[in-house]
């Protein structure tokens, strides 16, 4: 399914619910400047048309303990549909592989992994390795520090002029 229609009600509702996303319909309704009503009818269509694809709490892993974060560039050796769904079903499988992006370039996925040790990032890469799903070679980067992060995705920038009524 493409791009849905969707206009500026809509992306207010967007760009509200990324911010305060536990904020309730009275609230959410009074920041875009809607009746309670359609702004709960417009939320509850957005979720049906799968673009609200959930709501989570934003953690701050540095307070649980010690982790490491890993981007790793992933090259499989055989470019085939089923040798792409291969390696994607395999690395769902796996907790600490957090996103996947098959990418365009010298490598075929960037996956980020977060992982309670160098060395237990490690051991899921031996795991993959050894699981034969057609992985030819891997490069990693450890994340040292992040200097900022933004969660809220550029909703006025990202979405197509022709969708918006």
């Amino acid at each position: 399914m493409g791009a849905v229609a969707i206009d500026k009600f809509d992306l207010k509702i967007l760009a509200h619910l990324q911010r305060e996303g536990r904020c309730s319909n009275v609230e959410l309704a009074d920041a875009v400047g809607l009746s309670q009503s359609p702004c709960l009818a417009r939320t509850k269509r957005l979720k049906q048309l799968g673009v609200i694809r959930g709501y989570g709490a934003d953690i701050a892993l540095e307070k649980l303990g010690g982790c490491v974060i890993v981007f790793s560039e992933v090259t499989i050796s055989s470019h085939r549909r089923h040798d792409f769904r291969k390696f994607e079903e395999a690395a769902a499988r796996h907790p600490e592989i957090l996103e996947c992006y098959n990418v365009s370039g010298g490598y075929d996925y960037l996956v980020k992994v977060v992982a309670p040790s160098v060395a237990r990032f490690q051991e899921l890469m031996e795991r993959l390795l050894e699981d034969d799903i057609g992985i030819e070679k891997f490069s990693s980067r450890i994340v040292l520090r992040q200097p900022f992060e933004n969660r809220a995705y550029p909703l006025g920038l990202i979405r197509d002029a022709a969708t918006l009524r």
